[in-house]
């Protein structure tokens, strides 16, 4: 006879929770970078992404986060002649984050959060049940 592992519902959800926690600060850094035009080596911000892969065997044990990647889509050009990044047309390269997209993206790793809390309050409960029923 297999023993299962009986927290496993609670460690997939905590997996989720700090993933989407990583993912939700990751979002917060592109929102606060949305008009850095210098990233202190004179380049402009660029819009970081989650990358997230299963752990565990089988996709079985939950997510983390792989790794954070640097979006390389094109940077939009501006014209601002006043601004200390212009370049000598006037141009100044701004930053490839999109601020409805990154709302977007912040929505949905707020909801996925809410969705793993909840799992472990419905697996809390289910515990109590059968605790209850066992007395």
């Amino acid at each position: 006879m297999e023993i299962s592992n009986s927290f496993g519902p609670i460690d997939i959800a905590i997996s989720g929770m700090r993933a989407q926690n990583k993912n939700i600060g990751m979002i917060s850094s592109n929102v606060a970078n949305a008009q850095s035009t210098d990233n202190g080596d004179g380049t402009p911000y660029r819009r970081l992404e989650a990358i997230f892969k299963t752990a565990g065997e089988d996709g079985i044990g939950g997510v983390t986060l792989d790794e954070i990647a640097a979006d390389m889509s094109e940077l939009p050009r501006i014209l601002k002649p006043g601004h200390p990044d212009a370049d000598e047309q006037g141009y100044v390269t701004m930053p490839n984050v999109d601020l409805p997209v990154e709302m977007v993206n912040l929505a949905v790793a707020t909801r996925s959060y809410q969705a793993n809390v909840a799992v472990m309050k419905r697996y809390q409960r289910m515990v109590e049940s059968t605790l209850e029923l066992l007395r």
